[in-house]
């Protein structure tokens, strides 16, 4: 069985239409996919549209949450407060009352398995949709914040856009990146297949091209609030230049 997970496209539908392609020509099973689906991009409605259309399991990301509520104080620093919540507020002018609904009703978790192989699946962390586990995290850490809440064989989070795989005490962790603002410095989309069969287990991060110039064009046309920095980020794949 070979399952794909995608994550953290934020409103990225270019980069999202690249990767469900991909995946579609790697002859995967099964789509999952691990949140934050609209904001900070230039199309959340396209975006909600293609994943809902997935008709797969979809749990809850913090920027799932931020759209539904706003960003509270405390959650970013003090000086973007305000942009972020203007970005979420042009987000949700451009999505519809059920849009909002669906998101809210997202869960926050998956407990998978596949020919006997168990995978727990989640946003930040099992507990929290806002903790930032970095991939240089030491082993301690990692056990302790991302693998003690379910026994499993793989675990599979997203939320940092750096994408790794580590293996721990028998079992693989992984960090899927992000379709649609990579972090770490490579401009593409990224996604990873955990394929398992007869026992055995193959896990791989795939990077995948897509027309950032036309992502940016987007968010032009559309006048988004924050278009200077998004591109900077798209092009560099990088928060801090």
């Amino acid at each position: 069985m070979k399952l794909a997970f995608i994550s953290d496209i934020h409103g990225n539908s270019v980069a999202l239409d690249a990767v469900l392609e991909d995946i579609r020509e790697q002859s995967v099973d099964q789509i999952y996919v691990l949140g934050d689906l609209c904001y900070r991009g230039p199309d959340p409605k396209g975006s909600l549209e293609r994943i809902r259309a997935l008709q797969t399991k979809v749990i809850k990301g913090n920027a799932d949450e931020w759209v539904v509520r706003g960003v509270g104080q405390g959650e970013v620093a003090d000086q973007v407060l305000g942009l972020m919540n203007r970005e979420r507020d042009w987000t949700v002018s451009r999505l519809e009352a059920q849009d909002i609904e669906y998101l809210n009703g997202l869960p926050t978790g998956l407990e998978l398995e596949a020919e006997g192989v168990s995978i727990s699946a989640f946003h930040a962390a099992p507990d929290s949709l806002f903790d930032i586990i970095l991939p240089d995290a030491g082993e301690d850490v990692l056990k302790s914040r991302l693998m003690s809440a379910a026994e499993a064989d793989i675990y599979i989070y997203a939320h940092i856009h750096k994408p790794y795989i580590r293996y721990i005490e028998g079992k693989v962790l992984i960090n899927i990146g992000s379709v649609g603002l990579p972090f770490d410095g490579l401009a593409k989309a990224s996604y990873a297949i955990v394929e398992v069969e007869k026992g055995g287990i193959r896990t791989s991060i795939e990077r995948v091209p897509f027309d950032i110039g036309e992502v940016i064009r987007q968010y032009e046309a559309g006048q988004y609030p924050n278009t200077e920095m998004m591109a900077r980020i798209l092009r560099n794949a990088r928060v801090k230049q």
